[in-house]
């Protein structure tokens, strides 16, 4: 896919209504019959859910997700929310599939089971990160397929205004400045987040949590409330809203590459699963991802189109 007209100036979509099946954040209020009624895989008439975040990047690949699946027969029910535990919690009883992050679930389960102050698992290799979590996996009943060559990080931008007049164009710039940054509620304890900036980077953080990459975080930041936003490595809406992606020069980002965490369980009754979303890792990269989120993020088409075009094109329905 490529893109078709110049970039515009956006703050953010709100994209839980643009996909159909989404429903709130209250997973728990679900029914437990939307787990697989049938045993012998094959997809038709059996029941999935998948659990997914609500950024613009969650939310596109949810739509893949769910498109691959439906032609393979499945019934899909897609839920988006605000943050990784809400969905988390729920698998893998309630919430069979999720779009994941390499080092975002492994370090998320670790701090479940060990605390906030856990040391992370995660490192730079998506396969050490997989290896570590292995065990943590286990126990909690999630099998993770391939992981993507696609890699999303946690970025931290500034206003092009304050980053010429403080001559901040890399994080350690900072270093020993009182920051408030706006950012996902989960950011908070995340060495890939608040703790690596204070930690490594020695900044002092306020956080805001108006939510990662929303149009608040954005909003916050050009209007000088905060001097730091949350996003991913792959937004491309930044430039055109007079806002700098800064230069993780200390490196706390881990390996953020995309890979789908299912039930063991599910897995085990529907094991055909397994060959459709590793051809859909196998087709992203960050080029291809980046220019479909321009399609999302810029050009305001839904998501469920662009995943169709995309997936349609790449021989993946």
């Amino acid at each position: 896919m490529h893109v078709r007209r110049p970039l515009i100036a956006v703050t953010g979509l709100a994209l839980t209504a643009l996909l159909a099946g989404c429903a709130g954040d209250d997973l728990a209020s679900e029914n437990d019959d939307s787990t697989s009624g049938s045993g012998g895989g094959g997809g038709e008439g059996t029941s999935v859910v998948i659990g997914s975040q609500s950024f613009d990047e969650a939310a596109l690949v949810t739509a893949m997700y769910q498109q691959v699946l439906e032609a393979e027969g499945y019934e899909v029910e897609t839920r988006l929310v605000d943050t990784r535990p809400i969905y988390l919690n729920e698998m893998p009883d309630s919430v069979q599939i999720a779009p994941e992050y390499v080092a975002g679930i492994v370090d998320q389960l670790n701090t479940d089971a060990n605390g906030p102050d856990a040391e992370p698992l995660s490192t730079s290799d998506a396969q050490e990160t997989i290896d570590a979590g292995a065990s943590l996996l286990e126990e909690k009943g999630i099998t993770l397929l391939e992981p993507s060559e696609a890699f999303s990080a946690n970025g931290y931008f500034a206003s092009q205004e304050f980053s010429d007049a403080e001559g901040v164009t890399k994080l350690s710039d900072l270093e020993g400045q009182a920051v408030t940054l706006a950012a996902a509620p989960d950011c908070k304890g995340r060495t890939d987040c608040e703790k690596g900036l204070v930690d490594t980077y020695g900044i002092d953080i306020t956080l805001e949590p108006l939510g990662y990459a929303s149009t608040e975080t954005f909003q916050a930041v050009l209007d000088g409330e905060a001097q730091l936003g949350q996003t991913s490595t792959l937004d491309g809406t930044l430039e055109d809203q007079g806002l700098l992606l800064l230069e993780d020069d200390k490196g706390i980002q881990p390996a953020q590459n995309l890979i789908p965490a299912v039930s063991t369980d599910f897995l085990a009754d529907n094991p055909d699963i397994e060959g459709p979303l590793n051809d859909l890792m196998a087709a992203l990269d960050n080029e291809t991802l980046g220019q479909l989120l321009v399609s999302v993020q810029i050009d305001r088409e839904q998501p469920a189109d662009v995943a169709q075009e995309f997936l349609e094109s790449e021989g993946l329905l």
